[in-house]
């Protein structure tokens, strides 16, 4: 109850404490790229259901809907700018919605892709698919992308068993220094 409630409160406070950048953004991606600033994308919630996560769109509508370290070349598809918004983490900055509406919190596992199914099966073998995912986690401030899935979700198992209000506060301020920092992210 108390996670809820700081999610609620929190969310609420960001949303309005960074519109004005949000609005900035959404106006760069606007005049730098053809299609829309935000960028939909089906992922992996609580009991593996499927929701709509919101990013603003830091690549080009063509881009494949795959994991980005999955491609070849995912430089190729960048906007403009998109790699700065990805390495500053900006681009998570519209899942306040998502945390505000129950979907996600804002500690928790990282949603997966709806087609990541070694992931999702791995989680669920695990018993992590009966938490909510989160912006960020205690797998994210130990690798983020540089992680492969087992060790992955070994991270996410560890929260699982340790989740606490004073852990998650550990994790985000982790995720603030580790976003400073620009550690962990490859595109």
């Amino acid at each position: 109850m108390l996670k809820r409630i700081f999610d609620i409160v929190m969310s609420l406070a960001l949303i309005v404490l960074l519109s004005l950048p949000m609005l900035i953004i959404a106006a760069w991606v606007k005049i730098k790229s053809q299609g829309p600033v935000i960028f939909w994308t089906d992922r992996v919630g609580i009991n593996n259901t499927i929701f709509k996560m919101v990013k603003f769109r830091t690549m080009r509508p063509d881009t494949p809907q795959i994991a980005t370290h999955l491609m070849k070349n995912p430089d190729q598809y960048l906007i403009p700018g998109g790699k700065l918004l990805r390495k500053l983490s900006l681009d998570e900055l519209p899942q306040l919605w998502n945390v505000l509406k129950g979907d996600m919190s804002f500690v928790g596992p990282r949603p997966a892709l709806f087609n990541q199914d070694d992931l999702v099966a791995l989680r669920t073998q695990k018993g992590i698919h009966k938490i909510i995912p989160g912006i960020t986690g205690w797998a994210q401030i130990n690798g983020r992308d540089d992680l492969p899935i087992p060790l992955k979700v070994s991270f996410d198992e560890y929260y699982l068993a340790y989740r606490s209000f004073a852990f998650d506060l550990r994790i985000l301020f982790l995720t603030v220094w580790k976003v400073v920092k620009k550690e962990g992210v490859q595109h």
